[in-house]
């Protein structure tokens, strides 16, 4: 049995204070989820248990290496998850305050692609 893309979704995301790839990471994969409903899995394929679909994210991070992909499966809601990090993203300049993380001026952006597939036979 192979599978076929059902759909692809880009998103973007962002760590403003802390320099922290995971959180960008994750909020990259909200991004993209937020702009699709997956209602044809359901109304025109028949799908009945969401969970038996497939989800693979790729990430790309200034960091990947840093990247939890663990924290970053759980972001996506349904599906039989992968996830895997590779280097892009970007780095820029912000402004470091203390109270939300100690010595880190920069903001840390990661892009998400999400891909959901579904079986055939």
């Amino acid at each position: 049995m192979g599978t076929k893309r059902f759909i692809v979704e880009l998103g973007t995301g962002a760590d403003l204070h802390g320099e922290d790839v995971t959180k960008a990471a994750c909020r990259a994969v909200k991004d993209a989820i937020s702009r699709s409903c997956l209602c044809g899995l359901v109304e025109i394929m028949g799908i009945e248990d969401l969970q038996a679909i497939q989800v693979d994210i790729l990430i790309a991070s200034p960091r990947p290496d840093e990247v939890d992909l663990e924290q970053v499966k759980a972001t996506a809601p349904v599906g039989q998850k992968t996830a895997c990090s590779v280097i892009g993203g970007m780095v820029v300049a912000g402004l470091c305050v203390p109270n939300f993380a100690p010595n880190c001026d920069q903001i840390v952006v990661a892009n998400a692609a999400v891909t959901v597939s579904i079986g055939t036979k």
